[in-house]
């Protein structure tokens, strides 16, 4: 986790690259989380270059159709 603002509940990773990604507010409130704190790890869905759905990586994603 780069950044996260509790206010507008998004933010910006860090992947592994190196590359940062935003998330928005459709992505937080689409996980259980109620809040995120800058270096925790995390799992996403990326949809395109677009972060769908964001939790703490000890949480599983959902399926996500093939």
């Amino acid at each position: 986790m780069k950044t996260y603002d509790e206010t507008t509940r998004s933010g910006s990773v860090y992947l592994d690259n190196g590359t940062e990604l935003p998330f928005g507010t459709t992505a937080f409130d689409a996980g259980p989380l109620r809040l995120l704190r800058v270096g925790q790890r995390v799992n996403i869905v990326v949809a395109g270059d677009q972060i769908t759905y964001i939790t703490l990586s000890t949480f599983p994603v959902p399926a996500t159709p093939e």
